[in-house]
Protein backbone atom coordinates (compact mmCIF):
# COMPACT_ATOMS: atom_id res chain seq x y z
CA UNK A 1 0.00 0.00 0.00
CA UNK A 2 1.33 2.97 -1.20
CA UNK A 3 2.66 5.89 1.85
CA UNK A 4 0.44 8.99 1.39
CA UNK A 5 1.10 12.56 3.15
CA UNK A 6 -2.16 14.28 3.21
CA UNK A 7 -4.60 10.98 3.72
CA UNK A 8 -4.11 7.78 5.30
CA UNK A 9 -5.43 4.22 4.04
CA UNK A 10 -6.55 1.27 5.71
CA UNK A 11 -8.55 -1.95 4.19
CA UNK A 12 -9.36 -4.57 6.80
CA UNK A 13 -12.16 -6.89 5.69
CA UNK A 14 -13.29 -6.03 2.91
CA UNK A 15 -13.73 -1.86 4.64
CA UNK A 16 -11.15 0.67 3.07
CA UNK A 17 -10.89 3.82 5.77
CA UNK A 18 -9.75 6.76 3.53
CA UNK A 19 -8.78 9.65 6.33
CA UNK A 20 -8.20 13.38 5.18
CA UNK A 21 -5.29 13.87 7.44
CA UNK A 22 -4.43 17.39 8.02
CA UNK A 23 -5.58 18.31 10.86
CA UNK A 24 -4.21 21.45 11.76
CA UNK A 25 -5.65 22.72 8.58
CA UNK A 26 -8.98 21.15 9.64
CA UNK A 27 -8.05 18.49 6.58
CA UNK A 28 -8.17 21.67 4.24
CA UNK A 29 -7.54 20.42 1.06
CA UNK A 30 -4.55 21.02 -1.80
CA UNK A 31 -3.92 20.06 -5.43
CA UNK A 32 -1.74 17.40 -4.22
CA UNK A 33 -3.93 16.06 -1.56
CA UNK A 34 -6.79 15.67 -4.04
CA UNK A 35 -4.36 13.91 -6.35
CA UNK A 36 -3.05 11.36 -3.12
CA UNK A 37 -6.63 11.17 -2.74
CA UNK A 38 -7.53 9.74 -6.63
CA UNK A 39 -4.58 7.57 -6.42
CA UNK A 40 -5.43 5.64 -3.53
CA UNK A 41 -9.24 4.90 -5.15
CA UNK A 42 -6.75 3.12 -7.15
CA UNK A 43 -5.86 1.05 -4.94
CA UNK A 44 -9.13 -0.12 -3.20
CA UNK A 45 -10.56 -2.92 -5.38
CA UNK A 46 -7.23 -4.48 -6.08
CA UNK A 47 -7.09 -4.21 -2.32
CA UNK A 48 -9.59 -6.05 -1.75
CA UNK A 49 -12.36 -3.31 -0.88
CA UNK A 50 -15.67 -3.58 -0.87
CA UNK A 51 -16.85 -0.62 0.61
CA UNK A 52 -15.25 2.76 1.25
CA UNK A 53 -16.25 5.38 4.48
CA UNK A 54 -14.27 8.51 3.82
CA UNK A 55 -13.69 10.58 6.97
CA UNK A 56 -11.48 13.52 8.37
CA UNK A 57 -8.77 13.27 11.34
CA UNK A 58 -9.39 15.59 14.42
CA UNK A 59 -12.21 17.98 14.67
CA UNK A 60 -13.33 18.81 11.34
CA UNK A 61 -14.22 16.95 8.34
CA UNK A 62 -12.71 19.13 5.42
CA UNK A 63 -12.63 22.75 5.50
CA UNK A 64 -12.78 23.14 1.78
CA UNK A 65 -9.58 24.11 -0.14
CA UNK A 66 -6.71 25.53 1.56
CA UNK A 67 -5.91 28.86 0.28
CA UNK A 68 -2.89 29.62 2.70
CA UNK A 69 0.35 30.22 0.09
CA UNK A 70 -1.48 29.48 -3.12
CA UNK A 71 0.53 30.57 -6.19
CA UNK A 72 -0.62 31.34 -9.32
CA UNK A 73 2.18 30.86 -11.43
CA UNK A 74 1.67 34.03 -12.92
CA UNK A 75 -1.52 33.38 -14.20
CA UNK A 76 -4.91 35.03 -12.60
CA UNK A 77 -6.48 33.85 -10.05
CA UNK A 78 -9.42 33.07 -11.82
CA UNK A 79 -6.93 30.60 -14.68
CA UNK A 80 -5.37 28.99 -11.29
CA UNK A 81 -8.70 28.38 -10.11
CA UNK A 82 -10.07 26.72 -13.07
CA UNK A 83 -6.65 24.92 -13.76
CA UNK A 84 -6.44 23.41 -9.82
CA UNK A 85 -10.72 22.24 -10.87
CA UNK A 86 -9.77 20.72 -14.14
CA UNK A 87 -6.54 18.76 -13.57
CA UNK A 88 -6.94 18.00 -9.74
CA UNK A 89 -10.36 18.10 -7.89
CA UNK A 90 -12.80 17.26 -10.47
CA UNK A 91 -10.79 14.43 -11.89
CA UNK A 92 -10.97 13.07 -8.13
CA UNK A 93 -14.38 13.50 -7.58
CA UNK A 94 -15.53 12.25 -11.31
CA UNK A 95 -13.12 9.06 -10.21
CA UNK A 96 -15.01 8.26 -6.99
CA UNK A 97 -18.96 8.98 -8.35
CA UNK A 98 -17.66 5.90 -10.95
CA UNK A 99 -16.26 3.55 -8.51
CA UNK A 100 -17.99 -0.15 -8.34
CA UNK A 101 -17.99 -0.01 -4.64
CA UNK A 102 -20.52 1.82 -2.22
CA UNK A 103 -19.24 4.64 -0.37
CA UNK A 104 -20.04 5.84 3.03
CA UNK A 105 -18.80 8.83 4.35
CA UNK A 106 -18.66 9.77 8.09
CA UNK A 107 -18.28 13.67 8.81
CA UNK A 108 -17.34 15.09 12.04
CA UNK A 109 -16.92 18.91 12.58
CA UNK A 110 -17.19 21.17 9.63
CA UNK A 111 -17.80 20.15 5.84
CA UNK A 112 -17.14 22.87 4.41
CA UNK A 113 -16.68 24.53 0.33
CA UNK A 114 -15.71 21.36 -1.90
CA UNK A 115 -15.24 19.39 1.75
CA UNK A 116 -18.76 19.71 1.66
CA UNK A 117 -19.26 18.44 -1.82
CA UNK A 118 -16.38 15.24 -0.77
CA UNK A 119 -18.83 14.66 2.14
CA UNK A 120 -22.19 14.74 -0.08
CA UNK A 121 -20.77 12.23 -2.69
CA UNK A 122 -21.15 9.37 -0.36
CA UNK A 123 -24.05 6.86 -1.11
CA UNK A 124 -25.20 6.90 2.54
CA UNK A 125 -23.73 9.71 4.78
CA UNK A 126 -23.44 9.97 8.96
CA UNK A 127 -22.96 12.94 10.33
CA UNK A 128 -22.37 13.86 13.95
CA UNK A 129 -24.51 16.54 15.86
CA UNK A 130 -22.45 18.99 15.82
CA UNK A 131 -21.06 18.36 12.13
CA UNK A 132 -22.53 21.38 9.38
CA UNK A 133 -22.49 21.43 5.97
CA UNK A 134 -21.49 25.40 4.32
CA UNK A 135 -21.29 26.45 0.84
CA UNK A 136 -19.01 29.21 1.91
CA UNK A 137 -17.72 30.06 -1.53
CA UNK A 138 -20.46 32.84 -1.50
CA UNK A 139 -18.76 34.64 1.16
CA UNK A 140 -15.38 35.00 -0.21
CA UNK A 141 -16.93 36.24 -4.02
CA UNK A 142 -16.49 32.76 -5.42
CA UNK A 143 -19.42 29.82 -7.05
CA UNK A 144 -19.95 26.15 -5.35
CA UNK A 145 -17.16 23.80 -7.39
CA UNK A 146 -16.42 20.07 -6.43
CA UNK A 147 -20.08 19.32 -8.38
CA UNK A 148 -22.35 20.75 -5.46
CA UNK A 149 -24.65 22.37 -7.91
CA UNK A 150 -25.24 18.72 -9.95
CA UNK A 151 -25.04 16.89 -5.94
CA UNK A 152 -27.52 19.28 -3.49
CA UNK A 153 -30.06 20.54 -5.21
CA UNK A 154 -30.50 16.56 -6.43
CA UNK A 155 -30.67 15.90 -2.80
CA UNK A 156 -32.78 18.80 -1.04
CA UNK A 157 -34.53 20.30 -4.03
CA UNK A 158 -33.54 23.70 -5.71
CA UNK A 159 -35.50 26.07 -3.42
CA UNK A 160 -32.94 24.56 -0.13
CA UNK A 161 -30.36 24.89 -2.65
CA UNK A 162 -30.18 28.15 -3.36
CA UNK A 163 -30.64 29.19 0.25
CA UNK A 164 -27.61 27.48 1.30
CA UNK A 165 -25.54 28.36 -2.30
CA UNK A 166 -26.54 32.43 -2.23
CA UNK A 167 -26.80 32.83 1.55
CA UNK A 168 -23.58 30.87 2.19
CA UNK A 169 -24.62 30.10 6.05
CA UNK A 170 -23.86 27.13 8.03
CA UNK A 171 -26.86 23.38 7.94
CA UNK A 172 -26.31 21.72 10.89
CA UNK A 173 -26.48 18.34 10.76
CA UNK A 174 -29.88 18.11 12.50
CA UNK A 175 -31.32 19.95 9.50
CA UNK A 176 -29.49 18.44 7.21
CA UNK A 177 -31.62 14.93 8.39
CA UNK A 178 -34.77 16.88 8.16
CA UNK A 179 -33.98 18.10 4.23
CA UNK A 180 -33.09 14.75 3.17
CA UNK A 181 -28.97 15.34 3.27
CA UNK A 182 -28.08 12.89 5.00
CA UNK A 183 -28.55 9.25 6.22
CA UNK A 184 -27.52 9.16 9.86
CA UNK A 185 -27.38 12.11 12.57
CA UNK A 186 -25.86 10.35 15.59
CA UNK A 187 -23.00 11.28 18.79
CA UNK A 188 -20.40 12.85 17.55
CA UNK A 189 -18.50 9.51 19.28
CA UNK A 190 -20.45 7.22 17.26
CA UNK A 191 -19.36 8.95 13.66
CA UNK A 192 -16.91 6.35 12.29
CA UNK A 193 -17.99 3.88 14.18
CA UNK A 194 -21.51 4.37 12.59
CA UNK A 195 -19.92 4.75 9.37
CA UNK A 196 -17.95 1.65 9.40
CA UNK A 197 -20.84 -0.45 10.70
CA UNK A 198 -22.82 0.21 8.11
CA UNK A 199 -19.86 -0.20 5.56
CA UNK A 200 -19.24 -3.36 6.82
CA UNK A 201 -22.59 -4.41 5.98
CA UNK A 202 -22.48 -3.23 2.68
CA UNK A 203 -19.06 -4.92 2.23
CA UNK A 204 -20.46 -8.70 3.02
CA UNK A 205 -23.17 -8.07 0.16
CA UNK A 206 -23.65 -8.39 -3.29
CA UNK A 207 -20.89 -6.19 -4.63
CA UNK A 208 -21.32 -5.59 -8.32
CA UNK A 209 -25.18 -5.38 -8.04
CA UNK A 210 -24.24 -2.31 -5.28
CA UNK A 211 -21.70 -1.26 -8.39
CA UNK A 212 -24.36 -1.13 -10.76
CA UNK A 213 -27.30 0.15 -8.12
CA UNK A 214 -25.17 3.69 -6.90
CA UNK A 215 -24.21 4.12 -10.43
CA UNK A 216 -28.07 3.86 -11.71
CA UNK A 217 -29.10 5.91 -9.78
CA UNK A 218 -27.38 8.64 -9.77
CA UNK A 219 -27.15 8.41 -14.06
CA UNK A 220 -31.09 7.94 -14.04
CA UNK A 221 -31.55 11.73 -12.56
CA UNK A 222 -30.90 12.78 -15.41
CA UNK A 223 -32.12 10.04 -17.69
CA UNK A 224 -36.06 9.39 -19.67
CA UNK A 225 -37.61 6.84 -18.32
CA UNK A 226 -37.15 4.71 -21.16
CA UNK A 227 -33.42 5.04 -20.57
CA UNK A 228 -33.02 4.26 -17.27
CA UNK A 229 -35.17 0.96 -17.70
CA UNK A 230 -32.80 0.58 -20.51
CA UNK A 231 -29.36 1.06 -18.64
CA UNK A 232 -31.48 -1.16 -15.98
CA UNK A 233 -31.85 -4.35 -18.56
CA UNK A 234 -28.13 -3.81 -19.33
CA UNK A 235 -27.00 -3.56 -15.41
CA UNK A 236 -29.68 -6.75 -14.97
CA UNK A 237 -27.29 -9.22 -17.05
CA UNK A 238 -24.23 -7.90 -15.62
CA UNK A 239 -25.51 -8.49 -12.12
CA UNK A 240 -27.30 -12.10 -13.56
CA UNK A 241 -24.16 -13.73 -14.63
CA UNK A 242 -22.28 -12.78 -11.25
CA UNK A 243 -21.62 -15.87 -8.77
CA UNK A 244 -23.20 -13.63 -6.23
CA UNK A 245 -26.40 -14.07 -8.05
CA UNK A 246 -26.22 -18.05 -8.21
CA UNK A 247 -25.75 -17.96 -4.62
CA UNK A 248 -28.66 -15.19 -3.94
CA UNK A 249 -31.31 -17.29 -5.89
CA UNK A 250 -30.22 -21.07 -4.49
CA UNK A 251 -30.07 -19.16 -0.89
CA UNK A 252 -33.54 -17.97 -1.39
CA UNK A 253 -34.86 -21.30 -2.47
CA UNK A 254 -33.14 -23.01 0.52
CA UNK A 255 -34.35 -20.57 3.17
CA UNK A 256 -31.20 -19.30 4.20
CA UNK A 257 -29.13 -16.33 4.56
CA UNK A 258 -26.98 -15.93 1.01
CA UNK A 259 -23.03 -15.65 1.65
CA UNK A 260 -21.85 -13.40 -1.48
CA UNK A 261 -18.34 -13.43 -2.18
CA UNK A 262 -18.28 -10.09 -4.46
CA UNK A 263 -18.24 -11.84 -7.41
Amino acid sequence: MPEYESIKLVIEEGVATLTLNRPDRLNAVTPASFDEFRDALTQLVPGGARALVITGEGRGFCAGADLAGRTFDGGSPGDASRRSLQEHFNPCMLALAELDIPVVTAVNGAAAGIGCSLALAGDLIVAGRSAYFLQAFVNIGLVPDGGATWIIPKAIGIPAAMEAMLLGERIAAVRALELGMINRCVDDTKVLEEAQALASRLASGPTVAMGQIRKLVRKAQDMTLTDAMAAEAEAQKICGDTEDFREGAVAFMQKRKPEFKGR
